[in-house]
Formats: C-alpha cells, sequence, structure tokens
C-alpha cells in the first residue's frame, strides 16, 4: 500500500475530461475517474475541466433509436448491441450508477448541451452539470437535445434557468464549443472518454478506478520530486 504523508501538500493536476453527454464509456470513465480522486485525497487536487466531443455532430434534432443507430455505425446485430448493452448496465451497476436501458431508446444531438457545459464552467457549475446531463439520459431517458429539458437539467444543478434559455435560443458559445471540438480532434482524440493529465499524460476509454489511480499517483509522484 501507497501511505500518503500527512505533511505533504496535494499536488494539483489538471485533468481534461473529453467526452459526449450520450456515451455511457464517459459516464463510466467519469465514475472511476472520481473514485480514483477519492482514494487519492490529500494527496492530488485535480481540476477537471469537461471538453466537447460529440459522437453524432450531424444527428438531426429528432434524434435516432439507438439500437438502429448502433447497428449501422458499428456494422453489429441487434442482438450484439444488446450485448453490449448489458456488460455495460453491469460495468456501470459496479460502479454505483443505474444504466436504465429501457428508457434510454433514442440518442440525440448534443451541440446544445456542449454549450450549456461551456457556460456551466464560466459559472463554477461544470462538474454539477455534466452529472445532472448523464443522470438525465442514461437513467432517466430524457431528450438532452431538446432546449426545454436541458433548462431543467440546467436549473437542477444550480444554474439559472432564465439565463440557460437564453443561451439556448441564440448562438452563445457556439464558437467556443467548435473551437474546443477542433483542438482536440487536431490533438488526435478520435474516441472518447479521453482523460487527459496535465495536457500530456492521456488514459484512454472507460478504464477501472485502479487504472486511473496509479497513472494519478505515478503523475503526482513524479511532479513532486521535480519540483
Amino acid at each position: 500500500m501507497h501511505d500518503a504523508n500527512p505533511h505533504r501538500e496535494p499536488v494539483p493536476l489538471r485533468i481534461d475530461f473529453v467526452s459526449d453527454v450520450v456515451c455511457p464509456w464517459c459516464y463510466i470513465g467519469l465514475a472511476s475517474l472520481e473514485q480514483a480522486l477519492a482514494r487519492l485525497e490529500g494527496e492530488v487536487a485535480a481540476e477537471i475541466h469537461f471538453q466537447p466531443f460529440e459522437l453524432n455532430p450531424q444527428m438531426g434534432r429528432e434524434g435516432e433509436d439507438v439500437v438502429e443507430h448502433l447497428s449501422r455505425k458499428y456494422g453489429m446485430p441487434a442482438a450484439q448491441v444488446a450485448a453490449n448493452q448489458e456488460a455495460i448496465r453491469a460495468r456501470g451497476e459496479a460502479l454505483g450508477l443505474d444504466f436504465d436501458m429501457g428508457k434510454r431508446q433514442r440518442t440525440w444531438n448534443t451541440f446544445d448541451a456542449h454549450r450549456l457545459l461551456h457556460w456551466a464552467g464560466l459559472q463554477g457549475r461544470q462538474r454539477a452539470l455534466k452529472h445532472a446531463l448523464l443522470q438525465a439520459y442514461f437513467t432517466e431517458g430524457r431528450n438532452v437535445g431538446d432546449p426545454a429539458t436541458l433548462v431543467d437539467i440546467a436549473a437542477s444543478a444550480g444554474l439559472p434557468a432564465g439565463e440557460a434559455r437564453a443561451i439556448l435560443s441564440g448562438d452563445a458559445y457556439a464558437q467556443d464549443v467548435r473551437r474546443d471540438e477542433q483542438y482536440f480532434l487536431q490533438a488526435g482524440i478520435q474516441a472518447v472518454p479521453a482523460i487527459i493529465i496535465d495536457r500530456r499524460h492521456l488514459v484512454s476509454g472507460g478504464q477501472p478506478p485502479e487504472v486511473f489511480e496509479q497513472a494519478l499517483r505515478q503523475l503526482a509522484d513524479e511532479k513532486r520530486r521535480a519540483a
């Protein structure tokens, strides 16, 4: 076991969490990361920045049936999609997440959700909104592409509903989101979640908490020695 020295200051680490709000492995990856950070309390002081990635940037407002979408996108029969969904549900359950696949029947365009997340970051409420969006979609099966639903989710995360509504009725933060999306695409991020620690170390996918814990501890130790 690694013993944290109570006299040491926790090492600050920046974490860029590149993800989409309709990506189940992103939900799993976030839960794993947060469990790892809880284990490293006192050793690491993490600052998480949620960065935008759209799995389906061309998707229309009407969304698409999840099974049909996944079958077409990945060339899988419906039975394989169902087996994968069950594996995701079980993995989530082990982390304390409730994936209700019966309610999550459609997937949606998420650009507006990313605009709200950008705004929430300026308000210091980004993590709260990210959690609210993931739960709304994966547990409650809500439409995270619908403006009225997004306003309601933002309000539940402690953000002013009127301001959220005003943002969604115009194109506020659209350029910021597109700029950030392009930055990470050009950096070579093709799949999510992509977790970038201190802008140099990449952990890909919905890894178990132990993987995040090991990576974070190793980088924190390196940073402490370098200082």
